[in-house]
């Protein structure tokens, strides 16, 4: 029995659709962890493509797994070369899986509680600086309706600081030209209104003009394929690699970057970090932060190249 159709997984799966608002994208990756943890308590090991036994047998293995178990699986993930962030997360999911147990009723305490986190090592996040933006914005050709597309959808991304499935999930009644603002629905399905600059509706509002010229429709997604279907992230990832090798920009570069470049760029020039947060859709003002390490190595970097005494230094 395949473990995606364990009624314990669908139905944690379901309250993460149901009650907490998970995007579909989330689910999935929720739903790979929890079958791959299976595959290891069948004893197929993480990496295994199917889980031998029986549906019932897995399940009582799944409410009967010890600290023990969980740490053989997390030992199982670093022989296989995952990496710390990835096992991170798998324990996340299996956290979020023994607490809805504990929360239905069908275990009094999770095997979690006693299993630590690894410690990550703190990456600060990548970003471009203001020259690559602008060589990125320009790089499509707005001639065509095409490239007028995709010029608005990096001058929105780098406007507003938007994730990509927030991107893709806009609808053109969500844009407020008269304001310049957008409506979004970001993580939970919790929606926020964020500031759109100048620029970018410029070059929304005239792709969405040329659209309606060309018998496009006028509601329905705000970015949309030559066939007239929503735009899918994988799409825009394809693209923004085009317009990476356009710029002369190191291809090693995600839509997420131009959220980094958007969040920095904010508080280089004086933004507040209350104000990045409610713009970005973050839960927790700590997960902000982040950019603040980035805001002071560069005001450390402009310190050791005028401070005379620091320039001295070394000398």
């Amino acid at each position: 029995m395949p473990t995606a159709t364990l009624p314990l997984i669908e139905q944690f799966l379901d309250y993460l659709d149901a009650e907490r608002g998970f995007s579909p994208h989330t689910i999935r990756c929720y739903g790979a962890d929890l079958v791959q943890f299976c595959r290891h308590l069948a004893g197929a090991g993480p990496q295994a493509e199917t889980a031998p036994g029986q549906g019932a047998a897995l399940e009582r293995a799944l409410l009967a797994v010890t600290p023990l178990e969980v740490r053989g699986f997390l030992a199982a993930l670093r022989e296989d070369g995952y990496s710390k962030p990835s096992v991170a997360r798998k324990l996340a999911t299996l956290r979020s899986f023994y607490k809805y147990l504990v929360r239905c009723g069908r275990l009094e305490a999770s095997p979690l509680s006693v299993v630590r986190t690894p410690r990550l090592d703190r990456r600060l996040p990548r970003c471009l600086d203001l020259p690559q933006v602008e060589a990125l914005l320009a790089a499509p050709d707005a001639a065509s309706l095409l490239g007028c597309r995709d010029r608005a959808i990096l001058e929105t991304i780098y406007s507003s600081g938007l994730r990509i499935g927030e991107l893709v999930a806009l609808n053109v009644e969500d844009l407020d030209e008269f304001s310049a603002a957008l409506r979004v629905r970001g993580k939970g399905k919790k929606e926020r209104i964020v500031p759109l600059g100048g620029k970018a509706v410029q070059a929304v509002a005239e792709y969405l003009s040329r659209r309606r010229n060309g018998g496009g429709a006028p509601a329905g997604a705000l970015f949309v394929n030559k066939f007239g279907r929503r735009l899918s992230d994988r799409s825009i990832r394809r693209k923004l690699d085009r317009y990476l090798q356009v710029a002369g920009i190191d291809a090693h570069v995600s839509p997420h970057t131009l959220r980094h470049s958007f969040a920095t760029h904010m508080l280089n020039a004086g933004a507040d970090l209350r104000s990045v947060q409610e713009m970005l859709g973050h839960e927790n003002l700590s997960t902000t932060q982040i950019y603040t390490h980035l805001t002071t190595r560069r005001l450390q970097e402009v310190y050791a190249r005028a401070h005379p005494l620091a320039m001295r230094k070394g000398a």
